[in-house]
């Protein structure tokens, strides 16, 4: 049996995470599927009852997806709650290419992801630059609090 996986992240405003999402990891909005002009269209094409969907939910894309083929489908679920504690789960964008790339050179990259991730809407929250370990890396948090880290 053939299995795929998707990532799903709950928030509260599923079309800033899109921009933000898409933009942090190269990926691009996930156009309706079908020929269908929207998601919203789609899904009630497919059954599922008007009152059912949230006022403007699927008109614009509420996933994206990797151009390349190769990532997971990373869909943002709109939820009623807020996010009240530290994530149990994390992305961790690798840019830095590993320890065989000099720390100078890693946190160089690291750096001009931060700068590009903070533009769009991310928060630092701490710096993890231990020079006996030979580690740079960087905790933020997307634009509703989800932490990840750039390594």
């Amino acid at each position: 049996m053939e299995m795929t996986l998707q990532l799903v992240i709950d928030c509260a405003d599923p079309q800033r995470l899109v921009g933000f999402w898409a933009e942090a990891l190269g990926y691009v909005p996930e156009p309706p599927p079908g020929g269908h002009s929207t998601w919203r269209e789609y899904w009630v094409g497919m059954g599922v009852p008007e009152e059912e969907l949230p006022a403007g939910a699927g008109e614009t894309p509420e996933s994206i997806i990797d151009p390349a083929g190769q990532g997971p489908r990373v869909w943002f679920q709109q939820v009623p709650e807020p996010k009240v504690t530290k994530n149990r789960l994390h992305l961790d964008l690798k840019v830095g290419g590993g320890r065989e790339v000099p720390l100078a050179v890693r946190a160089q990259r690291v750096t001009a992801m931060v700068e590009r991730l903070t533009e769009a809407g991310a928060t630092v929250l701490r710096i993890m630059d231990d020079p006996d370990m030979e580690h740079y890396a960087v905790v933020l948090q997307d634009p509703e609090g989800n932490e990840f880290c750039v390594v």
